[in-house]
């Protein structure tokens, strides 16, 4: 998969392609169906299929302050549109100016001048343009005028939830990392680097690596968790996984804490991930060290099982 910053990167040459546009925070199982859809129709066209996307997250660039939760880091994000088929990923810088752009111009200056399409693929909720003033039956009357063609792609639902990246985030916030994983089609992820700690983990006897997790990241309710530790991409450790603020010890900072099972090796400084499979229980403050020694042991069993 080639990698474009900016849809100015268009190489010289590069033919006419099938788009697909969005934010696609999470390549959530919706977000799938949609570049599926327009990696189908380029194949079948033989043209290059291409996901337009945005960094950062246009919202905060219109109001600033309200970045969401963010679900995917940008390099995750990109793993997961490449291992779809994807020809092309063009990351475009959102600026003021690029908010301001009229959807007219959006589609002359980014679909048609640069990426030359000839079909868009987008859902049917698709809006673009300042004040996302165009929405799909805009884009399919400038798609006639400029010569290409526009199909939807169908929201996918279950249950009558339609899949989103808003739903996902709110069952992460609630600590419901099973529901956002059924929507994902893979466990929640958070990434970061681990750092020094307080280091009471490893005097009780069950060390933790504390992640420093990126701005915005979505981080699930206080509470423990089962799931995996994942090194280099590709080594998964079961790991039990405290979030909140240490109650029993008067912690004040909220902290993301990962016991790894039977393992004793130094992961300070490592860049990893967490893979969250369930929710085990909420956050409990103990008045003594003995019933918390208790539970983290049946914490670690618990574990065991889920991941099993």
């Amino acid at each position: 998969m080639q990698r474009w910053r900016g849809y100015e990167a268009t190489p010289g040459g590069w033919g006419r392609s099938v788009v697909t546009i969005g934010v696609f925070d999470g390549v959530h199982r919706g977000h799938q169906a949609t570049i599926g859809h327009a990696v189908a129709r380029a194949r079948d066209l033989g043209i290059g299929s291409v996901v337009v996307t945005f960094d950062p997250h246009p919202v905060e660039v219109v109001r600033p302050g309200s970045h969401p939760a963010v679900l995917t880091e940008p390099a995750r994000k990109a793993e997961l549109i490449e291992a779809l088929g994807v020809d092309v990923l063009c990351v475009v810088p959102f600026t003021k100016e690029l908010s301001r752009l009229s959807p007219e111009a959006f589609v002359h200056d980014i679909l048609v001048e640069h990426l030359h399409v000839a079909l868009v693929v987008v859902g049917d909720n698709f809006r673009f343009g300042h004040r996302a003033a165009g929405n799909v039956e805009l884009l399919e009357r400038l798609g006639r005028d400029s010569g290409f063609e526009v199909e939807h792609a169908p929201l996918v639902a279950a249950a009558g939830t339609v899949f989103s990246s808003t739903y996902i985030r709110s069952r992460v916030e609630a600590g419901d990392v099973a529901a956002a994983a059924a929507v994902l089609s893979r466990p929640h992820r958070l990434e970061g680097v681990v750092v020094l700690g307080d280091q009471r983990g490893r005097e009780l006897g069950f060390p933790t690596a504390n992640l420093r997790c990126p701005p915005h990241a979505a981080v699930p309710a206080d509470g423990v968790y089962a799931g995996w530790l994942v090194r280099g991409g590709t080594e998964r450790l079961p790991a039990a996984i405290s979030i909140g603020t240490n109650p029993t010890f008067a912690g004040r900072e909220r902290r993301v804490e990962a016991h790894v099972l039977d393992f004793s090796g130094d992961l300070y400084g490592e860049h990893v991930a967490l893979d969250f499979a369930a929710h085990l229980r909420g956050q409990i403050r103990y008045d003594a060290i003995e019933p918390l020694l208790v539970q983290m042991a049946e914490d670690v069993e618990r574990t065991r099982r889920a991941v099993a």
